[in-house]
């Protein structure tokens, strides 16, 4: 196998930018007004990327537990900024203390596990496995929630009488309102379970590819893709449970009615 690694040239890297032009005249052709998101996002996407690079250069060279811990709860941090931005109109303060409260419980102790239990990283604050970790568990759990919240609102609103008829009829609110959480739960997990099920076989994940091209064994880039998808499994699966366990009580208010 040739571990060496192809060098990708500034100029290559530009040549793949012809996508851009190709998916824009796609979005012309159909009278899609996106091409403008289009730019702004192929833009905003290499700057960031660039940045990222540079700063995780620095990060790797001068490695340092407290910044390493920062980086993890400023990611964390974000994910939480970023539900609260993209919900800003459905959620009340409650469920926003109940968002703030479930992505740092669901996160970080499956990163602690997988980083010090399973994989055993030494020295202990690595941010060049730490960092790309979190960054998958947090993302993914993101991602999770947000269709765990988008779900959980949607049914209270759709279902408000139903769920009040049930607590007319002595129905406590668990009860009532056990097939919203369930759907919510179900929602959140089903992406990461249907990748799951394809991977390997329909496609390859984007962090054993990139082991594979920098030349690491395929066996080794396989186990460390089945770790990383199991924490990727815990942390969308506590993430969203613990908010919609929460989150469920915020409709109810302490004599068990529906607000």
């Amino acid at each position: 196998m040739n571990s060496e690694v192809i060098s990708i040239t500034f100029w290559q890297v530009l040549i793949a930018y012809v996508v851009i032009v190709v998916v824009y005249f796609m979005l012309r052709s159909r009278g899609l007004r996106r091409e403008r998101l289009l730019f702004f996002a192929t833009i905003r996407m290499t700057l960031q990327l660039v940045l990222v690079g540079y700063l995780l250069m620095v990060i790797f060279d001068y490695a340092n537990p407290f910044i390493t811990a920062v980086i993890v709860l400023v990611m964390v941090g974000f994910a939480v900024f970023t539900l609260f931005r993209k919900f800003k109109d459905d959620l009340n303060r409650a469920l926003r203390k109940t968002i703030l409260m479930s992505v740092p419980i669901g996160t970080i102790p499956i990163i602690v596990f997988f980083v010090w239990v399973v994989i055993r990283v030494e020295p202990y604050y690595d941010p060049q496995y730490i960092i790309p970790i979190s960054g998958m568990i947090v993302g993914n759990s993101m991602t999770g929630i947000s269709l765990g919240v988008h779900t959980l609102i949607t049914r209270f609103k759709e279902g408000y009488d139903g769920i009040e008829e049930a607590l007319v009829l002595g129905a406590t609110p668990e009860v009532a309102s056990k097939s919203i959480f369930n759907d919510a739960f179900d929602a959140a997990l089903l992406p990461t379970l249907n990748s799951m099920l394809g991977m390997g076989i329909i496609f390859l994940p984007g962090m054993m590819t990139g082991q594979i091209l920098s030349g690491v064994d395929p066996t080794l880039a396989i186990m460390y893709q089945l770790v990383i998808m199991l924490g990727i499994l815990g942390g969308v699966s506590i993430t969203t449970f613990v908010f919609l366990y929460f989150g469920v009580r915020t409709f109810f208010n302490s004599q068990q009615q529906l607000v």
